[in-house]
């Protein structure tokens, strides 16, 4: 008979620990370089530290500081006084568009302001304050609905092609942000139309990626709350991308009785989220994600199948199944009305 694997513990040293609690330092520079556009400001040129300080209307010695610190972590590179970007950071931190990175850096930044209150949320038992960054609170919620595109536009044909046959005349995308995941299933269906429905502040965002892939004609861009406001009818395929954990598992039964409600009869509902085990500790990813929420949200949490199901059931909903397993947010269940 074959023996369990057995697993070394993990051995906490003195430096292992201290390298968790100060890895917040390498962060706080990548972000704040963004937040402030440095990268993008250097472009290809080579700079000095009091050169791009005039021209970015920052302190010289804060600014030097910075690149120092950016070269020092192999970001920037230098040549006596002069300050390139590196290669690979030229292509990814100066744009938010394809293959860029810089939304999500900043975003990562907006999460890490809620983080650091983390103590005081287990106090108060209320999330975090929204500390704006320098750009200001509108910029940092472009920035978030920006990032989901970066992290979403790569993978999603590839989560897609993974639930493949998706028989649908219409894609309903309820909060579907900047329309990513609509892009990606249009593409795929030609002869398919869509609706994204999502706050008031993101749908002009939303029509403008339809306009600029050319699939306006296609896409109805319609503004609401999902808990609250009517979700628009007619569809027989809604997709909930990365949305349950915003919410508690009463928003989340509200949400899913409301989708029943607007999806034709027979019509189906795939879910795309971190599902967590039973025992809540793995994935790693999912437990980090439940912290996240906790800052974040009133109420918002990472959820198992069985959580997900049950909230399914009660708003009418059957043939729940995992149709694509992941460790991270690109699990997908699917169940149909």
């Amino acid at each position: 008979m074959t023996q369990p694997q057995q697993h070394e513990p993990t051995r906490w040293t003195r430096e292992r620990l201290l390298a968790i609690s100060s890895s917040y330092q390498k962060a706080c520079v990548l972000t704040a370089a963004a937040d402030l556009d440095l990268f993008a400001q250097i472009g290809s040129d080579a700079v000095t530290a009091e050169s791009l300080a005039e021209s970015a209307h920052l302190d010289a010695r804060a600014v030097a500081v910075i690149l120092d610190a950016l070269t020092a972590i192999g970001l920037l590179e230098r040549t006596g006084c002069e300050y390139r970007n590196h290669p690979d950071v030229a292509a990814s931190l100066t744009h938010d568009g394809p293959g860029g990175v810089r939304a999500i850096v900043r975003h990562h930044g907006s999460c890490m302001r809620r983080w650091a209150q983390l103590a005081h949320v287990a106090r108060t038992g209320h999330c975090a304050e929204r500390v704006p960054s320098v750009r200001g609170p509108e910029a940092d919620h472009e920035s978030f609905i920006l990032a989901m595109d970066n992290v979403n536009a790569p993978i999603a044909p590839m989560v897609l092609d993974d639930l493949e046959p998706l028989a649908g005349t219409c894609l309903l995308d309820v909060g579907g942000g900047s329309g990513t995941w609509m892009k990606a299933f249009l593409e795929r269906h030609p002869q398919a139309t869509g609706m994204i429905f999502d706050l008031p502040e993101v749908i002009p965002m939303a029509q403008t990626r339809m306009d600029n892939t050319g699939l306006s004609e296609r896409v109805r861009c319609v503004a609401g709350n999902y808990l609250t406001d009517p979700i628009p009818s007619g569809s027989d395929l809604a997709l909930l991308s990365a949305v349950i954990h915003q919410n508690s598992r009463a928003q989340i039964r509200t949400l899913f009785a409301n989708v029943a409600g607007a999806l034709n009869p027979g019509g189906r509902i795939l879910i795309r989220d971190v599902i967590m085990k039973p025992d809540r500790i793995e994935p790693e990813y999912g437990a980090l994600f439940a912290v996240n929420m906790l800052v974040s949200t009133a109420g918002g949490g990472t959820y198992t199948f069985d959580e997900i199901s049950d909230d399914l059931t009660e708003a009418g909903f059957k043939g729940i199944e995992v149709a694509r397993e992941d460790t991270n947010m690109n699990s997908v269940v699917s169940a149909h009305i």
